[in-house]
């Protein structure tokens, strides 16, 4: 996502394979939208096509065998807390917490707590964020940053300090190109989520002509690119536009939309901005069904464009949660699960398997997950050289 990012209520947590199969109603949400909630249609592979998603009964357990030792260590959460996308961070930060508070009643001997740090998904507060999080000699690994930009503007700081960077939301592809070995990238990238969403578009759902409308997020801008380019001749460059994060106001944006009469329009943002756009294109006659990915993928779109939101299609690198996992989060925290939740909680709990086998410091916990390979709950997570996954696949939710 983001890069960000996350969904819905449930679980537009997670890219892959899921325990819980693409029939169910997974954890997405309906608040605000009336009986409408965001609904797991089918996970797709870069061409487009159905890849059956296969559940997993040996997913590590951040309990562990409740025998760890540890003192003096603590992990870190850097996304937005606050803010028009707060629900996004909130859902990673709430995954995470859950697992440490598993790993940490089954563990009296070794107590791990995850410091918060909000960077309102804002790229320049990100930057005035990373300094206190890397003089904290004691958290030796970080769970984020979540968004694109501020994971962009904040990288080179947690390379130059060792500090393990594990997101479980930034999607712009460009973010493991930069030579950083600390940073890793716990679900697909939008190089995968781009082209398998607009071979979908094109092949399973028939549009021939789309209009691709990004903010200017660099998820934003590295998802339309990616789009438009596995579109290919179904792109229609006369009803491309460009919009900016903050944005309530879209009527010129609806009237080039209107006037192309597409099948299609594909929204790369977030949903603070898709929910308004929406529910001014249909308020503006617009017909063309609506297409965005996990920056929308939120129970809060749903809330915020209420009818508006009907039938819309959502990608997402993440998967339905699978039911344990929905029933414990709703009973921690009072509420759904969310977009990346379920990915946060598989990243915090390899960060705890590391610390458990007897790591203290941030040069060891970057070598363990360098070399991890195990499954979670969301998908097997192996990394490449680059820190991408070695696998990662889409999934297609719809607003019902």
């Amino acid at each position: 996502m983001a890069g960000v990012a996350l969904v819905v209520v449930a679980g537009l947590a997670v890219a892959g394979c899921s325990s819980k199969s693409n029939s169910g109603s997974t954890d997405t949400g309906t608040a605000g939208g009336g009986s409408l909630s965001i609904q797991p249609l089918v996970q797709i592979d870069q061409s487009g096509a159905e890849v059956k998603s296969s559940g997993s009964t040996d997913a590590a357990n951040p309990a562990g065998d409740g025998k760890a030792t540890c003192s003096g260590v603590s992990l870190a959460m850097a996304g937005a807390l606050t803010g028009p996308n707060a629900a996004l961070g909130i859902n990673i930060l709430n995954g995470a917490k859950l697992a440490l508070k598993q790993h940490n009643d089954a563990n009296p001997n070794c107590q791990v707590d995850i410091k918060q740090f909000d960077t309102e998904g804002d790229p320049q507060k990100a930057t005035q964020v990373a300094p206190s999080i890397v003089s904290d000699k004691s958290i030796i690994g970080l769970l984020g940053p979540a968004f694109s930009g501020e994971t962009k503007a904040t990288g080179q700081v947690f390379n130059q300090n060792g500090l393990l960077s594990l997101t479980a939301s930034a999607t712009n592809p460009d973010l493991t190109k930069n030579g950083w070995n600390n940073f890793f990238r716990g679900l697909a990238n939008d190089a995968v989520q781009g082209p398998s969403v607009a071979k979908y578009m094109v092949n399973t759902l028939k549009y021939s002509k789309v209009c691709v409308v990004q903010d200017d997020s660099d998820y934003g801008v590295g998802l339309a690119e990616q789009i438009t380019q596995g579109l290919g001749s179904a792109a229609d460059s006369s009803c491309a536009a460009k919009v900016k994060t903050g944005d309530k106001d879209f009527s010129a944006t609806v009237q080039i939309v209107k006037s192309a009469n597409a099948d299609a329009v594909f929204y790369a943002g977030y949903y603070a901005e898709a929910a308004p756009f929406v529910s001014q294109l249909r308020s503006g006659g617009v017909k063309s069904a609506f297409v965005s990915a996990d920056g929308t993928n939120d129970p809060q779109f749903v809330k915020q464009a209420g009818a508006a939101s009907k039938d819309a299609y959502l990608s997402c690198p993440c998967g339905p949660a699978p039911d344990k996992f929905a029933a414990d989060y709703k009973a921690q925290f009072n509420v759904d699960s969310g977009v990346y939740s379920v990915e946060a909680y598989d990243l915090a709990t390899i960060m705890l398997k590391g610390i458990d086998s007897g790591i203290k410091d941030r040069a060891g916990l970057i070598d363990y997950v360098k070399n991890y390979d195990g499954q979670g709950l969301a998908r097997h997570y192996k990394w490449n050289a680059d820190g991408e996954l070695a696998s990662a696949l889409i999934w297609i939710y719809q607003v019902k």
